[in-house]
């Protein structure tokens, strides 16, 4: 069992992409710089500066390149100090040699379990036990001091690993949401394509029965399955992106769309008030976006139920545009009494049987549209999302918070 772990742990790969060095990454190293140059200058008790002054300022540069080169880094950091700390031996060298800087390798260790590969870790392991193995014998350390020395070493790979654990969960786990955003817009074209081509079937059949006794009828008929096939290509060029794992089957009837929201709304049950308004042309929208637009309204409103503290009203309005439709949720409930995480969903963004904000931002993405959610101008929770009729690229800009 141990071996198998090991193995696992040995073929790891390293997180991808790691981010290059920023401006915090150049002020760790300026503040280093001048540690060292402040370090040097007045302890007086330093062996060998001329040796451990670049030695020390060369790994605080090896910060810069932590992330895309966990395991060099640290190697060279901590291979430099066992080195100097040989060399000393051989030396009789009695004064201490090395800066207090030199704890800046400590950021090197967190990057190894953080950005580095599980052959990284196992390797780098190994490099800093022989420098601490090696520090307690040259420094004639206790007990205590070398379980002290063990505990300052260790702390920031266990925190490294840490985060890597819960941002990789994190990213599978809206990876996850992506996936069932996916699917479920797959499936609605699924089903958008199977009614439309019912009834174009049905449309069909019915023109030949007609053909000969009444040619007007069967030429209505062509035109009805020339505007129903027009319908289901444009829906299959929207979504044609969207995955779909699961059940194939569906049942063939529509989706619900913009026209169905009034009942939605009158089908909620008790609580605050729900105020539906439909302003524009919403007739000829495209059955992808018609879809988007009653699932966004339909999770917006059951957030603003379930965690909207004492609101009285939810506004919601879609307006159609020649070029978008516009969907905005807004309640009157107090933001910043609500418990259940940044605007008022549960840790994640998730609601309990839905996507939650995370997911309703992909469904706009998946469309082209853009979705900003944060307190509305009058107080309240205020969600609103535009989306194109034609989807042209996916943007998602979330709003800032007050």
């Amino acid at each position: 069992m141990l071996s198998d772990e090991l193995r696992a742990l040995w073929r790891e790969p390293r997180v991808p992409d790691p981010p290059g060095p920023g401006w915090r990454d150049w002020a760790l190293l300026a503040v280093c710089c001048v540690t060292v140059t402040l370090e040097a200058a007045f302890r007086a008790d330093v062996g060998w500066r001329p040796v451990v002054v670049p030695c020390t300022l060369g790994v605080a540069a090896l910060t810069l390149w932590r992330r895309s080169h966990p395991f060099p880094a640290l190697a060279l950091a901590l291979g430099s100090g066992i080195l100097l700390t040989l060399a000393t031996l051989v030396a009789g060298q009695r004064e201490p040699v090395g800066l207090y800087s030199g704890l800046v390798a400590l950021v090197l260790v967190y990057a190894l379990t953080r950005w580095g590969s599980g052959r990284d870790v196992v390797l780098g392991t190994a490099v800093c036990a022989v420098a601490l193995g090696l520090s307690a014998v040259t420094d004639a350390l206790s007990l205590g001091q070398w379980i002290g020395g063990l505990v300052v070493l260790t702390f920031p790979g266990v925190l490294g690993a840490t985060v890597r654990f819960r941002t990789t969960a994190r990213r599978r786990e809206l990876d996850q949401l992506r996936s069932r955003e996916r699917e479920q817009l797959a499936r609605e074209l699924h089903d958008t394509v199977a009614h439309h081509v019912s009834a174009m079937v049905i449309r069909a059949q019915a023109g030949r029965v007609v053909a000969a006794t009444r040619p007007a009828a069967a030429e209505e008929a062509l035109e009805g399955i020339e505007e129903d096939g027009a319908r289901t290509l444009e829906a299959m060029r929207s979504m044609v992106a969207a995955l779909r794992d699961g059940d194939t089957r569906a049942e063939l009837a529509p989706q619900a769309g913009i026209a169905d929201v009034e009942r939605l709304a009158r089908g909620l049950g008790a609580g605050p008030r729900i105020d539906v308004t439909l302003e524009g042309p919403l007739d000829d929208v495209p059955p992808g976006v018609d879809a988007a637009a009653y699932r966004i309204v339909q999770e917006s409103v059951t957030n603003a139920l379930r965690h909207a503290v004492d609101a009285t009203e939810i506004v919601v309005r879609i307006t159609g545009e020649p070029a978008l439709v516009r969907v905005q949720v807004q309640d009157d409930g107090k933001v910043t009494a609500r418990e259940h995480g940044p605007g008022g969903y549960p840790p994640g963004g998730r609601l309990p049987g839905g996507y939650g904000l995370a997911g309703l931002r992909e469904r706009a993405a998946l469309l082209g549209g853009v979705l900003s959610a944060g307190p509305g101008p009058g107080g309240g929770w205020s969600v609103e999302v535009e989306l194109p009729r034609e989807g042209a690229g996916s943007s998602v800009h979330p709003r800032p918070r007050r």
